[in-house]
């Protein structure tokens, strides 16, 4: 999954340091936008590690077709309507009983922030 996942539309690759071990990781993850910031459906728990780290380093880069943002503030949310993402997914997370999202900002402030194209 991981070589696509980053240029299909609602995939990317989420990048971030081990809290513990210091080393980079990349994670592929489904991501939708909502008044500028990017949310992730915390399908497999809030627990799991990636989302651990993200919350510990208080950022992470997220590369999404093709182009790489760096994300900040991090905040765990409970959602048992779905309401942060599309309609269309809403009925298959609740299926998954996925409740739990991550909401993150863009670093540079906004929806137009600049990104930086992957190298």
């Amino acid at each position: 999954m991981r070589p696509v996942a980053a240029r299909f539309p609602g995939f990317a690759i989420i990048g971030y340091v081990g809290r513990r071990s210091g080393r980079p990781y990349r994670t592929p993850i489904n991501v939708f936008h909502r008044d500028g910031d990017y949310v992730f459906a915390l399908t497999y728990g809030p627990d799991v590690q990636w989302v651990r780290n993200v919350l510990a380093a208080g950022s992470a880069e997220l590369e999404e077709r093709g182009r790489i943002v760096t994300l900040r503030d991090p905040r765990r949310i409970s959602d048992p309507a779905a309401s942060l993402v599309p309609r269309v997914v809403r009925p298959f997370l609740r299926l998954m009983r996925v409740t739990e999202f991550l909401r993150m900002s863009p670093a540079g402030g906004g929806p137009d922030a600049p990104e930086k194209p992957r190298t």
